[in-house]
């Protein structure tokens, strides 16, 4: 039963709680800050890799590096926010080692792709084939502009915050990210205007610029 109790108490524990019970040695506190957040974690290395193994590999190896590394963590961010940088490079520096190769397609799954959703849905098979297109369309976009997306649009982090996770300027996070939504509202703009001819090029009113 002590066990049991001392599970529940660390149920009770914020993040930077557990991560500095983890520091000190006490079981079972790294596993909690897992628990909470390892669907979302689960959910950018997906969509930062496009490759379900790659994916796992990169999760893991990102995991293991937080786990050992988390006396690095200053508390001067979020545990998430540490986290996902942590992952987010692991999958990154995965993606950079590989030879180029297609992609393997994403499951399919329900995935609210927050800002990046057009809001000129108009039924639910309307809203599934829009999440399977926004899926391809992000798997095409290279990688550092990808990651930025994923971060900013999708994940909902600030400029500033993603640049610290990819460790690079804050300008840069904008240019990928404005780089990465001009392509992706070319490449969306027949789901946008489906009565246009996706193989004529984008409607006049569809330059690109700004958030989709």
């Amino acid at each position: 039963m002590d066990g049991d109790n001392d599970e529940r108490e660390l149920q009770t524990l914020t993040d930077h709680e557990l991560m500095a019970a983890h520091v000190a040695g006490r079981d079972l506190a790294f596993t909690e800050i897992v628990n909470r957040h390892r669907d979302r974690l689960w959910a950018v290395a997906l969509r930062t890799t496009n490759d379900p193994e790659e994916a796992a590999d990169g999760l893991q190896e990102a995991l293991l590096s937080a786990y050992k590394n988390a006396g690095s963590f200053r508390g001067d961010s979020q545990v998430t926010t540490w986290l996902h940088r942590v992952v987010v490079n692991a999958c990154l520096d995965r993606l950079r080692r590989r030879a180029a190769r297609p992609s393997v397609p994403l499951p399919e799954q329900d995935t609210d792709f927050g800002s990046l959703v057009l809001a000129d849905q108009r039924d639910a098979l309307g809203t599934r084939e829009l999440r399977i297109e926004l899926e391809r369309a992000l798997a095409e976009l290279p990688i550092d502009q990808r990651a930025a997306i994923v971060l900013v649009d999708v994940e909902g982090y600030s400029v500033e915050e993603a640049a610290t996770m990819l460790q690079c300027p804050s300008g840069t996070v904008k240019s990928r990210c404005a780089r990465g939504r001009a392509k992706l509202a070319t490449r969306l703009a027949h789901v946008r205007n489906p009565s246009a001819d996706p193989s004529v090029g984008s409607p006049a009113n569809d330059g690109g610029e700004g958030r989709l």
